[in-house]
């Protein structure tokens, strides 16, 4: 590209009067406006975009973005105790490093022969996370949870023939509005009241709502608000009596200490891996995964890619390579029900890489850690004078609830004071949840020692004197 000045942009290559014209005239062209002949006049953008000069020094270019990145409050110089959906875990160095080779970095999937190193890494992954939720096929990566719970819950309704989604109350305003969103066309979804004592489902609810046109139920465990659903065996039974298919919602690192979910009847599961050793990266670096039994009607409602491993021609060999694509979009095209893609396989990978380095005993480990400074926290917080922590008495993983509504402050106060304090605080609810009043969402990781946590406390007390 140049400028009326015939300035060349030094980061566009093609942008030198030649190089263009030779590209024009290989594709029969003369002229850059005859690219977009079929566009509408009225459309087009006429003369010169009022864009700033060009930086051609590449160090001014890099020092212009770092200031501007530099505006940003980090959690690197910042205490932080939101989490909400996406979390802050300790990423191993080794998580960094592989996912930083040239051989995954750029993660998408080739051929059978061309990519078997990448393809096995996937398989792994597969492997690992059908491990710890109890299931036996898993997908590659989806977006992110959002995208792999609308899938799993249009796959059950495509299974029972049935349009009726059951959506837990204990969901996120985000996750109910992607869920309604994507399924519009497609499905019928209602809510789950909770139970006010536990914050869980409300089983009358369910039952009186459990009707044929009911094709799935949707719950998280642990619940968006961090409550551990201890009934989930009772909750199929229900569903499974209507008819209905169960889809459970997981964050992965409570399933070293909570029972996978297809132990207790769930038919397709599904959650963030985010936590398996993904940096936050400025709101996510997040991927989903949907889980099933292996079974053909729910193999061929899988809308991503299926890993499977072979034996080779040689005795010892073995190969890696995508199964029956016949039922994705890749083959389906326009036809397809849903949509299968590659772009978060590099965080497969990582989430393998870490699972492998963790094992069962570590990420047991990490699980029990959790809970014990998420009740540390919780019950050190919940003795302050004009606040208190919702659900005290129930078992929670990692995120808790706290109740501003006594102190006379609002929850954009307190965070706003938290945070000249250096610390982030909780995701306020009281939008999303306005039944809830003052509350916001705190997380608490492994990140979080003693030290860490009483900071918190004592800057709560003195925000609230």
């Amino acid at each position: 590209m140049t400028d009326e000045k015939g300035f060349i942009h030094p980061y566009v290559p093609n942008a030198a009067p030649q190089a263009r014209q030779r590209l024009l005239a290989e594709i029969g062209v003369g002229s850059v406006t005859d690219l977009y002949a079929s566009v509408p006049e009225d459309l087009q953008v006429k003369g010169l975009l009022n864009l700033p000069d060009p930086l051609p020094s590449e160090h001014d270019l890099r020092s212009h973005v770092e200031a501007i990145i530099g505006k940003n409050l980090s959690c690197r110089d910042h205490l932080n105790f939101c989490g909400a959906g996406c979390w802050q875990h300790y990423v191993p160095a080794i998580c960094d490093e592989i996912t930083g080779r040239g051989e995954f970095l750029t993660a998408y999937g080739g051929g059978t022969y061309s990519d078997h190193g990448k393809n096995q890494a996937m398989f792994e992954f597969q492997s690992l996370i059908g491990e710890l939720v109890g299931m036996e096929v898993v997908g590659t990566p989806a977006y992110d949870m959002g995208a792999a719970v609308n899938s799993a819950v249009t796959m059950a309704c495509r299974i029972t023939g049935r349009r009726g989604v059951l959506l837990s109350g204990a969901v996120s305003g985000d996750m109910q509005s992607q869920i309604r969103g994507f399924t519009k066309m497609v499905a019928d979804v209602d809510t789950i009241a909770l139970d006010a004592a536990s914050g869980l489902v409300d089983l009358d609810d369910l039952k009186s709502k459990l009707t044929s046109d009911i094709g799935a139920v949707y719950f998280e465990n642990p619940s968006y608000f961090g409550l551990i659903e201890g009934r989930g065996a009772e909750i199929a039974e229900l569903v499974h009596a209507a008819g209905a298919m169960l889809v459970v919602g997981v964050d992965p690192l409570s399933l070293g200490v909570l029972a996978a979910p297809g132990d207790y009847g769930a038919d397709i599961v599904c959650g963030e891996i985010q936590p398996l050793g993904i940096h936050m990266y400025a709101g996510g670096g997040c991927a989903g995964f949907i889980a099933s039994r292996d079974e053909e009607r729910f193999v061929a409602e899988f809308p991503m890619i299926l890993m499977s491993i072979a034996p080779g021609a040689e005795e010892g060999d073995i190969g890696f390579a995508w199964s029956t694509m016949e039922r994705t979009s890749y083959d389906k095209r326009h036809d397809s029900e849903d949509y299968a893609g590659t772009t978060q396989w590099l965080w497969g990978i990582g989430a393998a890489v870490y699972l492998s380095l963790m094992g069962p005993r570590g990420i047991e480990e990490l699980g029990a850690g959790i809970m014990q400074r998420t009740r540390y926290a919780a019950e050190r917080i919940d003795s302050l004078d004009g606040i208190g922590v919702a659900h005290l008495d129930c078992a929670f993983f990692k995120e808790f609830i706290i109740d501003f509504a006594a102190s006379g402050k609002t929850v954009a106060e307190v965070n706003a004071a938290l945070l000249a304090n250096g610390i982030f605080g909780g995701k306020d609810l009281s939008d999303e949840f306005p039944e809830f009043g003052q509350s916001a969402l705190y997380c608490v990781t492994e990140i979080h020692g003693k030290k860490e946590i009483d900071r918190l406390v004592d800057s709560l007390a003195e925000v609230l004197s």
